[in-house]
């Protein structure tokens, strides 16, 4: 948690090297997540022009649900995260940049970096979790009477009963190759 005085009173911003456990509270937040490793976040949060600046780098692994077989899938993960903040609402002339989430507003005058790494670990939970044999084969789930088609697969399938249903299908093969016709 860094509060907004101790920021504005170091010209250079304050740099952080920090192991989060956040486990309890992503899980609470969001049930398909299996597991967490504690987050190592590393970064700077600094004051300029009026806004104050979160920049870090976070690193960590999380446990999820398969898309297609619900087995446990470990992901590794790490990016950089920047996000702009402003004092007060009433600083910010632009009130079109909070309304569209590009700034947002400190609340208790403080910048609370658990709160950040967590929004943003959330953010990013991938909508197709495959184990790494799921991804490298292409066997799709099936069962008595019905079976899961990629979407080239069904377009593939629908253009083949369309042509299959055409009037001109039965007119297929009604020459043999080499009769010529008179």
């Amino acid at each position: 948690m860094f509060h907004i005085y101790d920021i504005q009173k170091n010209p250079d911003g304050i740099s952080f090297q920090k192991t989060l456990v956040l486990q309890d509270e992503i899980q609470t937040r969001n049930r398909e997540v299996l597991g967490l490793s504690p987050v190592q976040v590393e970064g700077n949060v600094r004051f300029e022009s009026g806004f104050y600046f979160l920049d870090y780098q976070m690193t960590y692994t999380i446990t999820l649900s398969s898309s297609r077989s619900m087995e446990p899938v470990v992901l590794e993960e790490s990016y950089p995260v920047n996000e702009l903040f402003v004092a007060s609402e009433a600083a910010l002339k632009e009130q079109d940049l909070i309304d569209e989430d590009m700034v947002l507003v400190i609340e208790d005058d403080q910048i609370v970096l658990e709160e950040s790494v967590a929004d943003n670990i959330l953010l990013n939970i991938p909508i197709k979790v495959l184990t790494p044999e799921e991804a490298a084969g292409s066997d799709m789930p099936s069962g008595a009477n019905w079976s899961v088609l990629t979407e080239d697969d069904f377009k593939q399938e629908v253009q083949e009963k369309k042509e299959a249903n055409s009037p001109f299908a039965q007119l297929q093969g009604l020459f043999a190759d080499g009769e010529e016709t008179e």
